[in-house]
């Protein structure tokens, strides 16, 4: 094992007690992971608002999932700490791991500028004020929301085993080696997780500032320039430094959103199952609105992701205070 390069940084994770079973793929409204008889992940077939899977070679987030109850305990705790922070109020610094199984970018060992190009997108993303596309006529504008980021160190570690083992049996040796700073700072993995895996993140929890595997983990071909189309403008990063932050999928909870508290934002309407590709008009839960294809949260293609909500930025404003600043 070769490594280059160090420097300084911590994080949290949730507690193995709070964990569920990970959702690699669409689910449906049970929780279920839908697997076409081909062994890719689709929506199922004899569903109405069955929506085509544009690419079968990646199986998305694989961020562990709370249950319902334990969903339920965070959102409560977060309603008594509600706190709305100003835009663009918030630097929160990026330490990132290359790990690679030998030299250039086929191999993992990612360029400092295309690290540099995913630091403008999540900065991008973050501040995102706009309206979105002009062929998104009609969509709501997102948000500016507090967060901005600052790439404070890269180093480089050339482990195959780390390079294909980061997502499952070499997690926990990786981040255990590599992870530095406290629960306020951003440790992000690139390497090639297995199982098609786009990235998974860690949430937020009581426990932030010791827990060792907190951080985000992305597809190194995931980044803008890479070849992992239509997921290589760098929004899988956006998505998962939203769960790093507190944010649930907008499809959790299904269509029973309203009842069980689904994602526990307000703003982002109920959906059925995750969208993926971009399915303008797509409306899963009838008496919610048109499913919000558009928001980080969701599954759908890089180019159709634009938007945080103004409800999800103010949780992750509470998950901030609550579990990351000074912790």
């Amino acid at each position: 094992m070769v490594r280059r390069g160090l420097f300084g940084l911590s994080f949290l994770v949730v507690g193995a007690t709070l964990m569920a079973a990970c959702q690699a793929g669409p689910v449906d409204d049970s929780g279920e992971d839908i697997v076409a008889d081909d062994g890719s992940n689709d929506d199922r077939a004899d569903s109405p608002d069955s929506t085509p899977q544009v690419s079968t070679k990646f199986q998305h987030c694989a961020t562990p999932e709370h249950t319902e109850a334990v969903a339920q305990l965070m959102l409560q705790e977060l309603a008594q700490v509600s706190h709305a922070l100003p835009a663009g109020s918030v630097t929160i610094n990026v330490y990132w791991h290359v790990i690679n199984k030998g030299s250039g970018a086929s191999n993992g060992d990612i360029s400092d500028q295309m690290i540099a190009n995913q630091i403008a997108v999540l900065n991008a993303a973050f501040a995102n004020g706009d309206s979105g596309p002009s062929d998104y006529a009609g969509a709501a504008a997102g948000v500016a929301t507090p967060f901005k980021f600052v790439l404070a160190g890269v180093d480089r570690t050339t482990n195959a085993t780390w390079y294909t083992g980061c997502y499952g049996s070499s997690e926990s040796a990786m981040k255990n080696a590599l992870r530095v700073g406290t629960a306020d700072d951003l440790n992000i993995y690139s390497c090639a997780p297995s199982g098609g895996i786009l990235g998974y993140a860690t949430f937020p929890a009581s426990n932030s500032g010791t827990n060792k595997l907190d951080g985000v983990v992305v597809l190194d071909q995931s980044l803008p320039g890479g070849n992992a189309a239509p997921y290589n403008l760098g929004d899988t990063a956006t998505h998962e430094v939203g769960h790093w932050l507190g944010l649930y999928h907008t499809f959790q909870g299904g269509c029973a959103k309203q009842a069980s508290g689904g994602d526990g934002v307000g703003d982002t309407p109920a959906e059925k199952s995750a969208a993926f590709g971009c399915p303008t008009g797509r409306n899963t839960c009838s008496s919610a609105g048109y499913d919000p294809i558009y928001n980080f949260m969701d599954y759908t293609d890089d180019s159709c992701m634009y938007k945080f909500t103004a409800g999800q930025s103010d949780r992750m404003s509470s998950a901030w205070t609550a579990y990351r600043a000074g912790k």
